[in-house]
């Protein structure tokens, strides 16, 4: 059976070795077999594939409590799937309203550049136009207050 060091499964996961530690202390992992002479963790396979899925979660912004229903309904399999698809759509949901939080603000730096880019170039006219555009950018921003 291959086993894996703390090292071996961070450098794997791109988790690091106190979140590897944190995840088996808050029961998201193991318990982790321990060499019985060093007493240093050894993970097994399964353990390296729940903590591959358990960083992509981390990665996505997923949180303990989620990845802790995430992992139970991967238990259950496809009884589960129904609660599983409903899980990861409402993080892909927050995911997009932060993909449409930033577009506005990206879009209020750009009008706010062009506005200065208009006034150096002496463009009344492009000012006018990118100061019309601003208004709509502090409405979006102010909605995500």
């Amino acid at each position: 059976m291959s086993t894996f060091t703390i090292q071996d499964v961070s450098r794997r996961t791109g988790l690091s070795e106190p979140t590897l530690r944190y995840y088996e202390d808050v029961g998201l992992v193991g318990p982790i077999r321990r060499d019985e002479s060093s007493g240093h963790r050894r993970y097994g396979v399964e353990d390296l594939d729940v903590l591959e899925a358990l960083a992509c979660l981390r990665a996505a912004g997923v949180g303990i409590d989620d990845m802790r229903v995430y992992q139970a309904n991967r238990a259950r399999g496809r009884a589960a799937a129904g609660e599983q698809r409903d899980l990861l759509l409402r993080h892909a949901e927050r995911v997009e309203a932060e993909i449409a939080a930033r577009r506005a603000r990206l879009g209020y730096l750009r009008d706010k550049a062009a506005l200065w880019d208009a006034r150096d170039r002496g463009d009344a006219a492009e000012e006018a136009e990118v100061t019309r555009r601003l208004v709509e950018s502090v409405d979006r921003l102010e909605l995500l207050r």
